[in-house]
């Protein structure tokens, strides 16, 4: 990439003046007219070489003027940063690349590492929330931006078949057997004081897999599983591992009873383990009846995370209201030397609350909304806005469109932080949307479409094209193409698919507006110059998609 490029003969400078290992950026200005890179390397290197910044950027400017291939100008800005304008050939060039190359924009980041991403991780005998889909668009797309900057990703999915919550939902479907699972488990849920004997009871036959409940409880774990595939597959997810509450709760159990005394200890009959001595709090691993709580649940998957392959990094994508749980549980797992490796491998990504936009908080059902309901509703929703329009197959047009509009919705914005969704504009195929990005390509493929049915044949020209240098749309179009490489590979290093949403409604938004003003054919003749740009946004823009991990739809 010509910002690698960029980054190296600094870097090589530096050296040269006598500061080899400071720290500085090459990256997008914030402005056209700072022209297509900016590096703080001259204020980065000041402290250390005991010169003004100005000084070292004018020194900077001098070594490396004319000689970065492609860049055709450095400018000094502000207390001594430096601008670099890329040259028209180079800007051709890096359009072409653009409209031929089918990489997401890839790097070696995490060239050959293996990495685990653990995400959505639904209970069986509940209902798919909303939640699980935050944290399946998020989970999915980190994949993605992973896998884009040259890592082996492994998928991974914990969910919950043993716990209260199962012994709940078989109580209320004992009661009720014409409720739903996910009925029956609230049903239990609002009935659990009044009748805690009996379903405590049940929650011991289910850890010990009891004859008695054995097919109601299979029954209600296949039911929901089968369930959550449909949903997987509709949200563009196929996961590479399963792993399962009732396989992990016997090693956890075993974890904390082999490290009590010297990890964890007894508290008023349970067994637990005393954050405070990392400046955490205090948590239950093991219940007075000897049962595993969450937490030792999560010990036991550690193990066999281990157990499972070797991972130079394992992710784990969970709402923003288990971070202080999971401090402690790694805390612990730090100290055990069973589960010791993977612990310190392991990062925790959090995502917040999804609310709703005031007086559209209702399902089209009346029921209480779960993240079924949200996508069933945005696809019905969706064939509405859909009209006459006349597409091949409206139900999977429809249903690619919900999905884009409500993993864009989540994407759009840091992971850690709440948002406020609106049914309406996350539909919208005007502005801030993931429909308005579909749109956006459908719009640039249909015109190459076009272009092929008139049978001309087009060819990219290497030298710099009068138009191309024309200031404006047209301009910012092209120099917006330059960075995806570079917004992939920074939403792979932060973890952040943030920056590549934000990135497709520049992309979508420039596009939209120079085709607002240019015309592709004329009486029948195909400008190639211009063609190709638009070749290298439905590329780019199709690219940018599937990194979200949203569907891209060949036609709206």
């Amino acid at each position: 990439m010509i910002q690698a490029r960029i980054h190296n003969s600094i870097k090589t400078v530096l050296i040269e003046l006598g500061a080899p290992d400071v720290a500085f950026v090459v990256e997008r200005p914030g402005e056209f007219a700072h022209g297509d890179y900016a590096s703080n390397a001259a204020l980065a290197a000041a402290k250390v070489l005991e010169q003004n910044p100005k000084a070292i950027a004018n020194d900077l400017q001098t070594r490396l003027e004319g000689k970065i291939e492609g860049v055709e100008k450095i400018e000094i800005a502000g207390a001594g940063f430096l601008n670099f304008f890329l040259t028209q050939e180079q800007i051709v060039k890096e359009v072409e690349n653009a409209a031929t190359n089918d990489v997401w924009g890839s790097n070696d980041l995490y060239q050959d590492q293996a990495v685990m991403v653990e995400y959505t991780d639904p209970n069986p005998f509940k209902e798919f929330h909303i939640g699980h889909l935050m944290s399946n668009a998020i989970g999915e797309s980190i994949a993605r931006v992973l896998e884009a900057a040259g890592a082996k990703v492994v998928r991974a999915n914990y969910q919950g078949d043993v716990g209260l919550h199962v012994a709940k939902a078989i109580w209320g479907k004992q009661q009720k057997p014409e409720l739903s699972w996910g009925e029956a488990y609230v049903y239990g849920s609002n009935r659990y004081e009044n009748n805690r004997g009996e379903v405590d009871e049940i929650n011991k036959k289910v850890y010990e897999h009891s004859s008695d409940i054995v097919d109601l409880y299979e029954e209600g774990r296949n039911s929901s599983l089968e369930k959550f595939e449909k949903l997987y597959t509709m949200l563009g997810t196929k996961f590479d591992k399963y792993f399962f509450e009732s396989e992990s709760w016997e090693v956890g159990r075993s974890l904390v009873e082999d490290h009590k005394g010297d990890v964890f200890e007894e508290s008023e009959g349970a067994i637990v383990y005393k954050g405070e001595q990392d400046g955490l709090h205090t948590r239950v691993f093991l219940t007075k009846a000897g049962l595993p709580t969450y937490e030792a649940k999560d010990l036991g998957l550690l193990a066999l995370k281990e157990e499972s392959g070797l991972y130079d990094k394992s992710i784990t994508v969970t709402a923003s209201e288990q971070k202080e749980y999971f401090k402690v549980v790694l805390a612990a797992a730090k100290k055990l030397s069973e589960v010791r490796d993977i612990a310190e491998k392991t990062q925790h990504v959090t995502h917040g609350m999804m609310r709703f936009a005031e007086g559209k908080m209702a399902s089209r059902k009346g029921n209480v909304i779960t993240g079924e309901s949200l996508l069933a509703d945005l696809v019905e929703e969706s064939k509405e806005k859909m009209g006459s329009r006349e597409v091949g197959d409206a139900d999977k047009v429809a249903e690619q469109v919900a999905v884009g509009a409500i993993k864009y919705a989540v994407l759009r914005q840091s992971s850690g932080k709440d948002i406020i969704f609106d049914p309406e504009k996350s539909l919208s195929l005007e502005g801030d949307s993931g429909p308005y990005v579909q749109y956006a390509h459908t719009r640039a493929l249909s015109l190459a479409r076009k272009a092929e049915q008139a049978e001309i044949v087009f060819q990219m020209k290497v030298e710099a094209d009068a138009d191309f240098v024309e200031v404006g749309n047209l301009y910012r179009l092209q120099h917006a193409l330059i960075h995806f490489p570079e917004v992939v590979a920074r939403a792979a290093k932060e973890l952040e698919p943030h920056y590549v949403a934000t990135y497709m409604l520049e992309l979508a938004s420039t596009f939209n507006s120079w085709y607002a003003t240019e015309r592709i054919i004329v009486d029948g003749k195909v400008m190639p110059d211009r063609l190709r740009l638009v070749q290298a946004v439905e590329q780019t823009l199709a690219k940018g998609l599937k990194v979200l991990g949203i569907p891209v739809p060949q036609e709206m």
